[in-house]
């Protein structure tokens, strides 16, 4: 028996760090929010997740912050005459009953901008989100190699 509940121990102490990784403000659901480590003297950096709303109302993403930038921003690529184009987001960003918000590489995300330090991986970064309805949750951004893209199939091989 004592061998069984240790075992059962060891299986939920292995888990928790990935349970840890997700994050509930009401009926919204934060999944995996991340950053790539950054250089020593790159003053700027990305920040990527996922929102699900499982709730029955609409709801919009107004406004970010991170103490590890002088300024957070929400940001979205868009591909303009063969350019790629980054602008800030006015207004935020919708979150529909029912819906996903995706804030990945090459569309919409978080931009951290004049960071205080670099970002070392392996280390977490906080990153309050405020949404107009359910008010606000502080995550942590996990940070990732150069490389990462946030697509398990393709970053953990």
């Amino acid at each position: 028996m004592k061998r069984f509940l240790a075992g059962i121990t060891l299986a939920i102490a292995a888990a928790t760090p990935v349970l840890a990784h997700e994050f509930t403000l009401g009926s919204l659901q934060i999944a995996h929010p991340w950053t790539r480590q950054t250089a020593s003297g790159q003053s700027n950096g990305g920040g990527f997740l996922v929102v699900t709303n499982k709730g029955r109302a609409d709801d919009r993403l107004v406004g970010v912050v991170s103490p590890a930038a002088a300024k957070t921003e929400l940001h979205n690529m868009t591909m303009e005459g063969g350019v790629m184009r980054m602008r800030p987001v006015t207004g935020g960003l919708p979150i529909p009953a029912g819906g996903t918000l995706t804030l990945a590489p090459g569309g919409y995300h978080v931009m951290l901008i004049g960071l205080k330090a670099p970002l070392a991986l392996g280390t977490t970064v906080p990153l309050t989100l405020r949404f107009q309805k359910a008010g606000a949750i502080t995550v942590q951004l996990k940070v990732e190699p150069v490389g990462f893209t946030g697509e398990a199939s393709h970053d953990h091989h």
